[in-house]
C-alpha cells in the first residue's frame, strides 16, 4: 500500500498481518517514554548550567524514530542533525553515555568533546549528530554507497528537518541516490517550524515529499506522531529499499513542544496551537490509548512503567554529574592528520 502524498497513513489495525504483537506496543511505549523522559531531564540540568552550548530538545517527535527503529535491522546506520538524542536512545546507546556527553564528562560517547551535537556510536550504526544544516544528508548518502559498495545489506536512515530540506546538497544527495540505486532511507522529520519560521514561509510548496518525484524517488508522507503509522510505512519503505529499488523519501509530519532550542521562547506559534497538538495527537497519548483498548497494560502498569523509566534517566543524570571532566591531554586524541 503506497500513501498518496500528503495524505497522512494510518497504522495497522489489531490483528492484521503487519500488526506488531502486544509486547512490541508495549516496547514502542517504553522507547518512547525513555526519550521524552531523558529530554525532559536534560532541559533540567540545562537550566541548572550542567550542559553548555546548544541544546535541542526532541519532545513530541518521539514516534518518528522509534517507529522507524521498529523496522531497521541489524547492520544499518543512521544519521541525523542536532536534534538527537532521541535518535541515540532509539538505536540502544546508553543513556548514562549519551547523558554523560551532554554534560561534557569522560564517560560521554564522545569523551565529552562533542556535546550534545556530536556524538557517535560505531557499536550501534550511529554516526552523528551533525551541527551544520543538511550537512548529514550527503554523510548518509556516502554510508549508503558504504553499504551497496561492501553488499552487507544495510539500509541508512538519513534524518533532517523541514528547514534542511531546502538546502541545495539534499538535491544533490537525493539525485546521486536515485541514480546509483543506494539504499537509503531520507526522512525529512516536519515538525511545520524551521527554527522559528513556519514551513509555509520557507517552502513554496508545503507538499515536501513530492519532491522526489524530480528524482524518481520514491516518496511517502505519513502521520508522524503516529508510531504505528511510521512503522508500517517504515516497513514497506524498508522492503522497497533492501529490494534494490533504490532511496525512498519519507516526510514525517511531526511537532516539536519545545523551542529549536533551550534559548527559543518560540513565540512565533499560539499557545493554543500546542495546546491541541498535545490533546490531540500526543504520541505516547495514542499508543497508550490504544494498549488500554487490548486490556495489555493498566493504570498501574503504566504507573511502574512510569517510575522505571524515571529511575532510568535518574541514574543517567547522576552519573553525568559525577563521572570526571575530560583530562587536558584529551585535546590530543581523536585527531586525523595528514602526513
Amino acid at each position: 500500500m503506497t500513501a498518496k502524498k500528503g495524505t497522512p497513513k494510518k497504522g495497522p489495525a489489531p490483528g492484521s498481518n503487519t500488526a506488531p504483537t502486544p509486547d512490541e506496543l508495549v516496547k514502542y511505549y517504553r522507547d518512547m517514554l525513555l526519550i521524552r523522559r531523558f529530554e525532559e531531564r536534560a532541559g533540567q540540568l540545562y537550566g541548572m548550567g550542567l550542559i553548555g552550548g546548544f541544546c535541542h530538545l526532541y519532545i513530541g517527535q518521539e514516534a518518528v524514530v522509534v517507529g522507524l527503529q521498529a523496522c531497521a535491522r541489524e547492520g544499518d546506520t543512521q544519521v541525523t542533525s542536532y536534534r538527537d538524542h532521541g535518535h541515540m536512545l532509539a538505536a540502544g546507546m546508553d543513556p548514562k553515555g549519551v547523558m554523560a556527553e551532554l554534560t561534557g564528562r569522560i564517560g560521554g560517547y564522545s569523551k565529552g568533546k562533542g556535546g550534545s551535537m556530536h556524538m557517535f556510536s560505531r557499536e550501534k550504526g550511529f554516526f552523528g549528530g551533525h551541527g551544520i544544516v543538511g550537512a548529514q544528508v550527503p554523510i548518509g548518502t556516502g554510508l549508503a554507497f558504504a553499504h551497496k559498495y561492501k553488499g552487507d545489506g544495510g539500509v541508512n536512515i538519513a534524518y533532517m528537518g523541514d528547514g534542511a530540506f531546502n538546502q541545495g546538497q539534499v538535491y544533490e544527495s537525493l539525485n546521486m541516490a536515485s541514480l546509483w540505486s543506494l539504499p537509503v532511507l531520507y526522512v525529512v522529520e516536519n515538525n511545520k517550524y524551521g527554527m522559528g519560521t513556519s514551513v509555509a514561509r520557507a517552502s513554496a510548496s508545503t507538499d515536501l515529499a513530492s519532491r522526489g518525484d524530480a528524482y524518481n524517488v520514491k516518496t511517502m508522507a505519513i502521520d508522524g506522531m503516529d508510531v504505528l503509522a511510521v512503522r508500517e510505512a517504515g516497513l514497506e519503505a524498508f522492503e522497497h529499499i533492501r529490494a534494490g529499488k533504490g532511496p525512498v523519501l519519507m516526510e514525517a509530519k511531526t511537532y516539536r513542544y519545545r523551542g529549536h532550542s533551550m534559548s527559543d521562547p518560540a513565540k512565533y506559534r499560539t499557545k493554543e496551537e500546542l495546546q491541541k497538538m498535545r490533546e490531540q495527537h500526543d504520541p505516547l497519548e495514542q499508543l497508550r490509548a490504544v494498549l488500554i483498548g487490548m486490556k495489555v497494560i493498566d493504570d498501574e502498569g503504566f504507573k511502574n512503567l512510569d517510575k522505571e523509566i524515571k529511575d532510568i534517566v535518574m541514574e543517567s543524570a547522576e552519573f553525568a554529574q559525577t563521572s570526571p571532566e575530560p583530562d587536558p591531554s584529551e585535546l590530543w586524541t581523536d585527531i586525523v592528520v595528514a602526513a
